[in-house]
């Protein structure tokens, strides 16, 4: 099967209505992030004081995201879901009128701190739900997968794309306040209709009866979530250094945009990975995307003008994906089938915590030496992901390909 006919085939499992709202539920979160840095360091004037707040919705997010995708495994997804949607768009209009209002930084620190443990992983959560979808079609069923992990990967850099130029968008029309009312607006709806759409049920009813069969946190899971936690940091520092050159650059609302181009090429390369031969495998592709991280990263040390960095994001995002995407597919594949959904939050929990690492690091960095200063943070993440690829390789190819081990005839509905 092609690769636009496994797409096709695909689509027309899930319709159109659950890829719109899958797709549009998950930019709140990408929308926040960077929202929340612009928003705080506006009021503040501290780049630090906002990469801290940005920070701190990340790690709350990355705290939570593996708690709630359990409680999804044992309970279903359409509670938790739900129940976060509508707490996480509350909370963000709380940081909203927080930092609008004059309060002190530590308070609205905190409330972003509130609204990121709030806010539901919604990237990870659908990845669970593909396997259900596919379940009866055979032996399609992991060519349909692979091209499934290929669709979110994309998908997920596509809202990075979308969300942070939407912020950038907004705040030169308006400002930042509206932008995060923007990200709450949209996590209270989308949210619920993620949370409500019958694909939630129907990934609670297949799931399998073994229940927390097995280990989660393995050698060879630990290495994939130190993967994630590197690109992770390669997010939040690249964001920073950004906003920081853009800024300097008398153009603040361009860094939305800037940083929006490294999902340009993220996502073109994600959707052409369902194209790539079944015989270079998934381990192959972590190190060779690695390492291509870790080269094209070193451009940023020389970057001083915003045309310059354009190139410089968008080249280094055809990474991205590929790399995200090889991740993915190896923790869903190293775990129990009836932990997959703790495994997926707890992989985007950890790239959350290195965008919060990121940033932070990225801004103290800022405040002293410039954006050099924040992407000397994005070249060591790069240089670290090659090395960790390197040193995994042997565990890596131990990962058996095809389905988790406890898939076992489903529980009835």
């Amino acid at each position: 099967m092609s690769p636009l006919a496994s797409y096709r085939r695909l689509f027309s499992l899930a319709g159109p209505r659950y890829v719109l709202v899958a797709f549009v539920g998950r930019l709140p979160l990408a929308m926040s992030q960077m929202g929340t840095l612009l928003l705080v360091a506006g009021t503040t004037g501290s780049y630090g004081l906002g990469g801290a707040a940005a920070g701190a919705l990340a790690v709350a997010n990355a705290a939570g995201a593996p708690v709630a995708g359990a409680l999804a495994d044992r309970v279903g997804q359409r509670p938790v879901v739900l129940v976060q949607s509508l707490a996480g768009g509350v909370a963000l209009l709380a940081v909203v009128a927080l930092a609008t209002g004059g309060a002190a930084p530590a308070v609205v620190v905190a409330a972003a701190a509130v609204a990121g443990a709030a806010m539901p992983q919604i990237g990870p959560l659908a990845r669970v739900r593909w396997r259900p979808m596919t379940r009866a079609q055979g032996e399609l069923q992991p060519r349909l997968m692979e091209t499934a992990y290929s669709y979110e990967g994309a998908a997920d850099e596509a809202s990075f794309v979308l969300g942070p130029a939407l912020i950038g968008v907004l705040v030169v029309l308006v400002d930042p306040a509206l932008a995060v009312s923007v990200a709450a607006v949209l996590l209270l709806g989308f949210g619920t209709a993620f949370a409500l759409h019958p694909t939630a049920a129907l990934a609670h009813a297949h799931r399998p009866t073994a229940v927390h069969v097995g280990r989660l946190v393995t050698g060879v899971f630990t290495v994939l979530l130190g993967a994630q936690l590197l690109i992770g940091v390669l997010f939040g520092s690249i964001q920073t250094g950004t906003t920081v050159l853009t800024t300097a650059a008398g153009q603040p609302g361009l860094a939305g945009l800037v940083h929006a181009s490294l999902g340009v090429g993220s996502v073109l390369a994600g959707l052409a990975v369902a194209a790539l031969p079944a015989r270079f495998g998934f381990p192959a592709r972590v190190l060779v995307t690695a390492a291509g991280l870790a080269v094209l990263t070193t451009p940023l040390l020389v970057t001083d003008s915003v045309p310059r960095l354009f190139v410089v994001v968008l080249v280094l995002g055809f990474m991205v994906a590929p790399y995200m995407i090889s991740v993915f597919v190896l923790g869903e594949r190293a775990v129990p089938a009836s932990r997959v959904g703790t495994a997926m939050t707890l992989l985007a929990a950890v790239t959350g915590l290195g965008y919060a690492v990121g940033s932070a690091v990225a801004g103290r960095l800022a405040d002293a030496h410039g954006h050099l200063g924040a992407f000397s943070v994005t070249v060591a993440a790069g240089s670290l992901a090659l090395l960790l690829a390197l040193a995994a390789q042997p565990l890596l190819r131990r990962i058996p390909a095809g389905s988790p081990a406890d898939v076992v005839a489903p529980a009835a509905a």
